[in-house]
């Protein structure tokens, strides 16, 4: 017991002041677990980060959850996970019920938040494409994402653009070299429980839209999209805005107006981007929908890393598992390109006034390093300036 609230003080104060998406994250987390406390040494820490990467969903959430697994199992993943999410989970809410309660669709600060998810994105594409698409291969997978994303526009768009990438990555990068790790990382879960997890979650994936047809449930229908959304997220926070767009917008269920100062508010509070799914949910059906949200997108990657800890030695292991995550980043890109051009530009700049701000806004974050919040506030002002131009 001591030990679970332990986990939960600690994890609930990175939960308040771990600004900066999911790298900073990784950094807090190394000075706090690694550095401070000393709960992982270096090379079980880097293991976590190098899974967390592998595998679909939010790295940073799911490097907490495991953090918290190596220190009192699986319940304390869950703790670390509660602590680490539920700060910003409540502000997003917070945002969304004055955002419904209030007729703002024509304001110049929410017209400076969308402009901000232009900078935001454009930021987050520029620092993942030097790591994810570094050679003529992988640049060549995600310029062919992009044109498909951009011209096929359906329900099964992102699904199919991530399984091909990652067929055409098994097939490009057959020979890349094994891993050197002979060491073995420890958690304690046995391959009994990684494989109850893993059953769950593929259960999941493909008996809730089935449930969703059967039954015509709205509930239903809406845990199956986040649900969904939060399990075929790969590449980091930011790759979950066109599926979740694809998902609800087209439903009726959340305007685009409303999708976007949502997720330009969601650079602003601390911890995990994918908590975005809290503010949707609010928008949709109040606390409850927006608690609701947060349990279905984040419940994937509980169960993916809860799921994957005993077999990661094997996997990490085999240079075929690589390849296909190298063909599978590589479209992440592709997939955010075509999400920044629709509906992120095409609903945000309109006159040379949106583009110049959006220029600084960019030029805060790439350039002079400035704080996400900053950022933030500095959009919702100069919206409120562009909107008079």
């Amino acid at each position: 017991m001591k030990r679970l609230l332990e986990i939960l003080i600690v994890s609930t104060k990175l939960g308040l002041t771990s600004f900066g998406g999911p790298t900073a994250h990784l950094g807090y987390f190394h000075e706090e677990y690694v550095r401070r406390r000393k709960w992982m040494d270096e090379k079980s820490y880097a293991d976590l980060v190098a899974l967390a990467q592998f595998l679909p969903g939010p790295a940073s959430s799911q490097v907490g959850i495991g953090v918290g697994i190596a220190r009192a199992g699986v319940l304390g993943g869950l703790i670390s996970f509660i602590g680490f999410t539920l700060p910003s989970v409540l502000a997003l809410i917070v945002f969304a019920m004055l955002f419904i309660g209030s007729d703002i669709s024509g304001t110049g600060w929410l017209h400076g938040l969308k402009i901000v998810a232009v900078a935001v994105v454009a930021h987050a594409i520029l620092g993942m494409a030097k790591n994810l698409t570094p050679d003529t291969k992988r640049k060549a997978i995600a310029l062919l994402a992009l044109v498909a994303a951009l011209l096929w526009q359906t329900a099964f768009t992102q699904v199919t653009i991530i399984f091909l990438a990652g067929v055409a990555g098994l097939l490009l990068f057959r020979s890349v070299e094994k891993g050197s790790e002979s060491s073995q990382s420890k958690f304690p879960l046995s391959k009994k429980t990684g494989v109850f997890f893993l059953t769950l979650f593929f259960g999941l994936l493909a008996i809730l839209p089935i449930l969703r047809e059967w039954t015509g449930s709205y509930w239903v229908a809406v845990f199956d999209s986040f649900y969904r959304a939060g399990a075929l997220v790969f590449g980091g926070g930011h790759v979950v805005l066109p599926l979740l767009e694809q998902e609800l917008v087209p439903m009726g269920w959340i305007s685009d107006e409303a999708f976007l100062a949502g997720y330009g508010a969601a650079q602003a509070v601390p911890g995990p981007l994918f908590t975005f799914a809290a503010y949707l949910g609010a928008v949709m059906n109040g606390w409850q929908g927006g608690l609701f949200a947060t349990a279905a997108i984040f419940l994937p990657a509980f169960l993916l890393i809860v799921g994957a800890l005993p077999f990661w030695d094997l996997l990490r292991s085999r240079p075929r598992v690589k390849g296909a995550v190298m063909g599978v980043n590589a479209a992440v890109i592709g997939i955010l390109l075509a999400a920044l051009y629709n509906p992120i530009w095409t609903s945000s700049i309109g006159k040379p006034a949106d583009f110049a701000l959006a220029a600084v806004l960019f030029s805060m974050l790439a350039f002079w390093k400035v704080p996400p919040w900053i950022v933030v506030l500095t959009g919702a002002a100069g919206g409120m300036l562009v909107v008079i131009v």
